[in-house]
């Protein structure tokens, strides 16, 4: 889900739901994924660190003739519902897992009491079958049949366990398939399966049409969650922050006078790959209606969770991430940061840098569509933040984490986009 692809920020798609949470919270417009593809950001999100730390810079296949298929997020990693499981936390997700295919790496070995989701990267949302053929939705550690849309059954467990939980302190992963592809609406036929095409009230859509009902009902989604929060009573205790981790997808719909307000698309490391949209809501202690402008990113989210819940790292253990919680309860500003995208780019305050013949060096401040190389009117700048990048690509490189050997026979895939 791009910047384009809701309304809080002008995008073509109505998100009422969102809308709400953004007045009535903290709207951020320079707010990153780690990653401009899926399960390398949510490494850095479960982490606290950068991706290339925990051993997966890239994409996790579901093809079990790929390498990268039999990678994971090894348990020997930190995860942030580990440590807020030793202060008191009931921790669970709901929804999309994509850090490893093999059971030992199901998240409740990492920490988490609850799931009930999938583990690929993405699933038909009416018979949740996998981009390989695989049948994937688990309870926990068993694969289990429940009939659904897959935003609905994700808006159904999210919501159990508020309830479930209302009288201890939880941590809830609410990790959405939607706007993922295949393109499908609640209505939609089943494309993938044993049963692909078969559903009697299924039809098809066009692609426009489906992106549109898959936004809706995400938005649906988180309306009845805060919803649930608030019938509950637990609002003015309860931080939600929401965010994407990616830019909109390559072969998304959008009309046609609608143009993407940020350069390129996932999969690069133009504006469009990873500035995404994200709020904060915390009723009480966040100004309703304001805008932050300051530099975040997902691996912040860690360090600001475990700091609010009073939870600790073991000695000596370091984030890559900062904690957000000064901006969001105090609004103190960062200040200039430096953060690095898959050893491609860098930001520097409002500099950013990218690698390669068709990169360069563009102020974001007067040019948030990077239309304007100044890497010929600063050439020293950039030569400092291509050699920064550089030590950047080592410093992650040291001691981090070892993947398996894939089995004898398995290939490697080169373009891990």
């Amino acid at each position: 889900m791009g910047v384009g692809g809701t309304s809080v920020y002008d995008g073509w798609i109505k998100t009422p739901h969102l809308e709400q949470l953004a007045a009535e919270g903290v709207k951020f417009t320079d707010f990153h994924s780690n990653s401009p593809v899926c399960s390398p950001t949510r490494a850095a999100l479960m982490t606290g660190r950068y991706q290339q730390r925990a051993g997966i810079p890239g994409v996790i296949y579901a093809d079990p003739r790929m390498a990268v298929h039999y990678t994971g997020l090894q348990t020997s990693e930190i995860t942030f519902p580990e440590l807020l499981k030793k202060v008191g936390y009931a921790c669970a997700i709901v929804g999309k897992w994509h850090l490893g295919y093999q059971k030992k790496y199901n998240p409740i070995h990492h920490g988490f009491d609850e799931f009930h989701g999938y583990v690929s990267g993405n699933v038909d949302y009416i018979s949740h079958y996998d981009g390989a053929g695989n049948h994937d939705w688990w309870d926990g550690l068993e694969q289990v049949e429940e009939e659904g849309y897959t935003t609905h059954l994700i808006t159904k467990h999210s919501v159990k366990f508020i309830e479930d939980n209302r009288d201890r302190p939880f941590c809830l992963y609410v990790a959405h398939e939607a706007v993922h592809g295949p393109f499908q609406g609640p209505l939609s036929q089943i494309l993938r399966g044993p049963n692909k095409g078969k559903r009697a009230d299924g039809r098809e859509l066009s692609k426009e049409e489906a992106y549109v009902q898959m936004t809706t009902e995400m938005d649906k989604g988180i309306g009845e969650i805060v919803a649930a929060v608030k019938r509950l009573g637990l609002a003015e205790n309860t931080l939600i922050l929401f965010f994407s981790d990616n830019g909109e997808a390559r072969g998304a719909p959008s009309p046609s006078n609608y143009k993407c307000p940020l350069r390129s698309m996932k999969g690069t490391v133009w504006e469009g790959g990873h500035r995404v949209p994200a709020i904060a809501w915390w009723p009480g202690k966040v100004t309703p209606g304001t805008v932050n402008t300051d530099l975040f990113i997902g691996m912040d989210l860690m360090p600001t969770m475990l700091q609010l819940a009073g939870a600790r790292a073991p000695e000596g253990h370091k984030f890559d991430g900062v904690s957000m919680a000064g901006a969001l309860l105090q609004g103190k500003r960062t200040g200039p940061r430096e953060l690095f995208w898959d050893g491609l780019a860098m930001r520097d305050g409002n500099w950013k840098f990218v690698a390669g013949a068709d990169g360069g060096l563009f102020d974001l401040d007067a040019d948030l569509h990077e239309k304007n190389n100044l890497a010929d009117d600063y050439p020293e700048r950039a030569r400092k933040m291509a050699a920064a990048i550089e030590r950047w690509k080592v410093d992650v490189a040291a001691g981090a984490t070892k993947q398996p050997e894939p089995p004898a026979g398995i290939r490697i895939k080169a373009d891990r986009r």
